[in-house]
């Protein structure tokens, strides 16, 4: 129980500065296009747990361990962590890699559009961002790769803090396909995306409709399936459109680019200093 405890308390000195360095200043996860990164953000929160685990288990063997001896023979703390632990965090740091590398050379070629996201009221990125794609809708491909992942994480924590002493829970080797597998399918995914119009964020005043985001080519911009003439601004690349007299909210905004149709977009009227919600 006592070493359960410690774990615990080592795993909240080790993670809450992360955490909290994060919250103020979260770049560091962040992709090039500023959202947050699923695939920096969950590679960084393997490398927590296993060096949470591999301190967690220095010190028990330097204390109650007995020292030397505790880490030594096939059997020791530290046998499965080239069979079962490494793998686990190869195939996030895969897709870490590759995912950087794929949505580099896309967006250079013009295959691919990242606009910046719109800002938050409170200048943090909200978490939503890890599970959905770049118009804000939930990505059944994040999804399933940051819960698999999570899932996992939680695994492993129960079980090492079941039997601290014992080192490296001793989990199948299989278990790597539960990061290997849902990693390989978000790199795929970045592979198999659409260069479709992405729209960020829609603003109405004094009768015209501005559409912000990014992949506006030859647009076609409609409300509610009707057609308006869009006219794009050279200096931002938003689309201005005259709206209608008899539209009013809430309606939704679609705008297609070379044949390729973007998220609908639903504008809701905002309440007095509340910008308008998707």
């Amino acid at each position: 129980m006592a070493s359960a405890l410690f774990a615990l308390a080592l795993l909240a000195a080790l993670a809450g500065p992360i955490g909290l360095r994060l919250r103020r200043h979260p770049g560091f996860v962040t992709g090039r296009d500023g959202r947050l990164s699923t695939s920096t953000a969950l590679a960084l929160a393997w490398t927590v747990i296993l060096v949470w685990l591999l301190l967690t288990i220095l010190a028990y063997g330097l204390t109650a361990g007995g020292g030397v001896p505790y880490f030594q023979g096939s059997d020791g703390p530290l046998s499965t962590l080239t069979t079962v632990y490494l793998p686990l965090l190869g195939g996030p740091y895969a897709a870490l890699i590759g995912a950087k590398t794929v949505v580099g050379i896309r967006v250079e070629s013009g295959s691919l559009v990242k606009p910046a996201p719109k800002p938050t009221a409170s200048g943090r990125r909200p978490l939503r961002e890890l599970i959905a794609n770049d118009s804000g809708r939930t990505d059944l491909v994040d999804l399933q790769y940051v819960v698999l992942s999570g899932v996992t994480m939680l695994y492993v924590a129960l079980f090492f803090l079941a039997d601290v002493g014992g080192g490296l829970p001793r989990l199948p080797s299989e278990i790597w396909a539960l990061t290997g597998a849902p990693a390989g399918a978000y790199l795929l995914n970045k592979l198999a995306t659409r260069a479709n119009p992405v729209i960020t964020q829609v603003t109405v005043s004094e009768g015209r409709l501005t559409v912000e985001g990014g992949g506006f080519t030859d647009p076609r911009l409609t409300v509610d399936d009707t057609a308006l003439p869009a006219t794009p601004d050279p200096a931002t690349g938003a689309l201005t459109a005259p709206l209608p007299e008899a539209t009013r909210p809430p309606f939704t905004v679609v705008v297609t680019s070379r044949g390729l149709r973007s998220d609908p977009f639903r504008y809701e009227s905002p309440k007095p200093g509340v910008p308008a919600q998707r």
